[in-house]
């Protein structure tokens, strides 16, 4: 498979949101605003590079029955470095996304790619598959922040654009779903046309 296949293969193809349907606790409770949606998608789309470039070069040194802890204690590393760095320098953000960065260590799309890929394939190949579904989870919660933000407060990346009262109920629980549910079927439509 061609490096350009590997890295579109997760934004497209197998985007972790809405093809896979993965991630959906930090999708859904992340979302509240574009920035957050970013925010989140960049932080796990570190992890998910660096994690799967380690796990690949490190695969065949661990036995089988430590394959699963040994994956967590690597990811762990990279979300302590991706959470030390953004406490420094975006501390905003870090207090916004609170508890939904530690949680990126068990995130079922950096287990998933490093059990599925990573720990099969070659260690620059790992890195773009990394890159590809760090960039498709990113999107994908870019996209479903804007919605909301912008039906929930009128707001697109903090501006106010649309003046007055919005729809609250899509900065709520309810709205997630019904804007993730309606993305995914757009994505899915484009995706086969």
């Amino acid at each position: 498979m061609s490096k350009w296949k590997i890295i579109t293969k997760g934004i497209i193809k197998e985007n972790p949101t809405f093809v896979l349907v993965l991630g959906m606790c930090p999708t859904l409770g992340t979302t509240t605003s574009a920035i957050n949606g970013m925010g989140m998608g960049l932080a796990t789309t570190f992890v998910l590079m660096l994690s799967n470039y380690v796990i690949s070069l490190i695969a065949g040194l661990i036995p089988s029955k430590v394959r699963i802890p040994a994956f967590v204690v690597v990811i762990a590393i990279f979300v302590t470095v991706v959470q030390l760095v953004m406490q420094a320098y975006v501390p905003s953000l870090y207090e916004t996304l609170g508890l939904f960065i530690p949680l990126i260590v068990v995130n079922c799309i950096v287990l998933g790619r490093a059990e599925a890929f990573a720990s099969k394939n070659k260690p620059v190949d790992s890195f773009l598959d990394g890159l590809g579904s760090g960039l498709g989870f990113t999107l994908a919660l870019t996209v479903l922040g804007m919605v909301r933000e912008l039906l929930g407060a009128g707001s697109f990346f903090g501006w106010k654009i649309i003046p007055g009262d919005a729809i609250l109920i899509f900065i709520l629980a309810p709205g997630a779903f019904l804007a993730l549910g309606y993305l995914m079927v757009l994505f899915n439509r484009i995706k086969k046309a």
